[in-house]
């Protein structure tokens, strides 16, 4: 913080506005977290006081205030050390979120469509905006895969929780049997890059394919070209958007898709070291999910990466996930 005041005070700062923009941010930040801190030590120095106080006094009031004071210093504390753990770069940038649906069909793709309702109802109730890039339905029910951006503060920071295998156990509903039946479905979060930070991506290293968008938008999407796929050779990514009018602003979306998928991929180059080093690195597999949703024949939410089960699968589906997403970010810090 010091470094950054003498760094902001020195006569030439603010002769470059955009060099001194990142550097106003990092200090805005930094200034929040050490007011936070210093909220957070006050109450617990109050909390002490009144622990003294009750000893002395043998008040069974002062000690019911005193357990609601504790356990409003827990949460806090704990939102806190959230706050500490999303301190990457990229931690603080809206998200690009992917949902594929796996082997099996329409069981697999309504499970994907299970999904993608739980994370537009966790959105939702945290005030994050959505909105829909690409859209592949399935044949009977649910969906194939979808891509949709995620805006908001600290977006990427927290869904980067949820990428992964997530596995659904229930009765089948397509199945006149009646029998138990196992879906997977695979989630993908990348951070969504802004134009501060510089991805190269050359033309001749693109091929770009443009095809009829399909599904639902009314005769537009059956006269014309707008839909776009572009592959990146090198890497062999590829991304599609379909769900805007034009074909210009359906290559925009792609293009911006892939500056997300190539940032993410170079991060993830530069950490593989790091990685091994802390034996981490987990292949996205069937054999290897990170949560089991299972409906029968009894109803648990299991997080297998820090061993949380939560009984209440119902509202994990409408979008409780705070209990998963947050667990996963302390137990990472430890």
């Amino acid at each position: 913080m010091q470094v950054l005041e003498a760094e902001i005070a020195k006569g030439s700062f603010w002769n470059d506005p955009e060099a001194a923009k990142p550097i106003l941010q990092e200090r805005t930040c930094l200034t929040a977290l050490v007011d936070k801190y210093e909220t957070i030590f006050k109450e617990l120095q109050d909390a002490m006081e009144l622990l003294d106080l009750a000893m002395a006094e043998e008040e069974d009031a002062f000690i019911r205030e005193i357990e609601i004071s504790i356990r409003n210093l827990r949460k806090k504390i704990q939102k806190f050390s959230i706050g500490l753990v999303l301190s990457a770069p990229e931690d603080s940038c809206s998200a690009i979120f992917t949902i594929h649906a796996g082997a099996g069909g329409t069981e697999a793709q309504d499970w994907a469509e299970m999904l993608f309702r739980m994370y537009s109802r966790w959105c939702d109730q945290k005030r994050y905006k959505i909105a829909m890039i690409d859209y592949q339905a399935g044949e009977e029910a649910g969906l194939k895969s979808v891509t949709f951006s995620v805006g908001g503060d600290f977006a990427y920071g927290y869904l980067k929780a949820e990428t992964g295998i997530h596995r659904l156990v229930r009765i089948s509903p397509f199945n006149a049997n009646g029998k138990r039946q196992t879906s997977f479905a695979s989630v993908f979060v990348y951070p969504e890059i802004n134009d501060e930070v510089i991805i190269d991506i050359e033309e001749k290293d693109l091929r770009i394919d443009v095809y009829r968008a399909s599904g639902a938008g009314g005769q537009h999407v059956n006269k014309t070209s707008s839909a776009v796929r572009i592959t990146h050779l090198p890497t062999g990514i590829v991304v599609q958007c379909q769900q805007e009018k034009s074909q210009y602003r359906n290559k925009e979306m792609a293009l911006k898709v892939l500056k997300s998928r190539l940032y993410q991929a170079e991060q993830e180059r530069q950490n593989e070291k790091l990685r091994e080093m802390h034996a981490e690195k987990d292949d996205i597999g069937w054999g290897n999910q990170i949560r089991s949703y299972v409906l029968q024949p009894y109803q648990m939410v299991k997080d297998h990466r820090f061993g949380l089960d939560v009984g209440n699968v119902s509202a994990v589906l409408d979008g409780d996930l705070d209990v998963f997403i947050e667990g996963y970010l302390l137990q990472k810090q430890t």
